[in-house]
């Protein structure tokens, strides 16, 4: 069964000077693991960053919750 995240981030360049994050994106995220407890802001950035074809490091997470 498939867990599922609310998650409101936000993406940008970390390359850019000002380390400027513009777009905003907030949404269910459904995964067929749930996120292990210690790593979850780390796996879920990763995850949204492969979405974007981003670099996790261009990924801000403001917000993340699991839904039931």
């Amino acid at each position: 069964m498939a867990t599922k995240y609310y998650t409101h981030f936000v993406t940008g360049d970390s390359k850019a000077q000002s380390s400027s994050f513009s777009n905003e994106w907030s949404g269910v995220v459904e995964l067929r693991q749930p996120l292990s407890n210690t790593r979850a802001s780390r796996e879920l950035r990763a995850l949204l960053a492969q979405s974007f074809d981003l670099d996790s490091d261009d990924i801000r997470i403001l917000h993340w919750a699991r839904l039931h």
